[in-house]
């Protein structure tokens, strides 16, 4: 893992600017690291020193297990959501110096069907975040791999939106009707929300097929993909069995030192 030192320069240029930007981990593909990248992503930002809050948006609650809590954690940003518990009373801190994380539990799925019930119902995560938005230099958002309500809520809160995309076969699959939701949440919804960056993800060096899609997703989307790539990495995969992302799990290894490359990366975009 790179030392907080490498950070200087990117870290001086993201505070001369406003605090509290929100970042939305959406793909409505599953499987292709959202969670993964949001859990690590948050992290290594922690780790240089940034207070950031983790926001577990999706019923599985893989974000909230990957960071130690139980899936069954009460409250939950479902209790936030629902307008039962304020927002600072549902969130616990974590082992990460300067990681807090707002839970999800299975309950959180119901949420799916009672917003789609409810008109206006589009700023809801916006509203109840609004509170504790300036309390954190970075928020990150975990959505589910849908284009539901939570996940609409998320890109109606957020400033910058990160795309996972999984460097195989299909990975511009759905990458049209994703952009197409995000102009339309820029339309109707959140005028401010930009793509902070696509990110090739569960990179296998080893094989053709995944330096040719990655070049082809670099050659659709020139000035969007990230320069730093996810390896494919065991380390990465066990990590979340242990309750620590992988900074933690095994700070040598290829994936650690991707994550926090990424998260240098994503800094220095501001």
């Amino acid at each position: 893992m790179g030392s907080v030192g490498d950070w200087s320069a990117c870290v001086d240029r993201y505070r001369s600017s406003p605090l509290g930007t929100v970042y939305a981990i959406a793909n409505q593909k599953g499987g292709v690291g959202k969670t993964t990248t949001a859990v690590n992503l948050a992290a290594c930002i922690a780790e240089a020193g940034f207070a950031t809050l983790l926001v577990d948006i999706d019923a599985q609650a893989n974000a909230t297990v990957a960071l130690g809590a139980s899936k069954t954690t009460e409250p939950s940003v479902y209790d936030v959501i629902r307008g039962d518990v304020a927002t600072a009373d549902a969130v616990i801190a974590t082992d990460i110096e300067g990681l807090s994380l707002l839970p999800a539990n299975p309950d959180l799925a119901a949420s799916t069907v009672e917003l789609a019930r409810e008109s206006g119902s589009d700023h809801r995560l916006r509203d109840v975040l609004a509170p504790v938005r300036d309390d954190y230099e970075f928020v990150l958002l975990d959505c589910p791999p849908s284009l539901g309500p939570l996940t609409i809520n998320a890109l109606a809160a957020a400033d910058r939106v990160i795309v996972p995309v999984q460097t195989e076969y299909f990975a511009l699959e759905g990458l049209a009707g994703l952009l197409e939701t995000l102009r339309l949440v820029q339309l109707r919804l959140n005028p401010r929300l930009a793509i902070a960056g696509m990110l090739l993800t569960m990179h296998d060096t080893r094989t053709r097929l995944a330096h040719d899609v990655a070049q082809e997703v670099r050659t659709h989307f020139p000035d969007l993909v990230f320069d730093t790539v996810i390896p494919r990495n065991v380390r990465i995969s066990e990590a979340p069995s242990f309750g620590v992302p992988v900074i933690h799990h095994d700070p040598h290894s290829s994936g650690a030192a991707a994550y926090f490359e990424l998260a240098k990366e994503m800094v220095a975009r501001g």
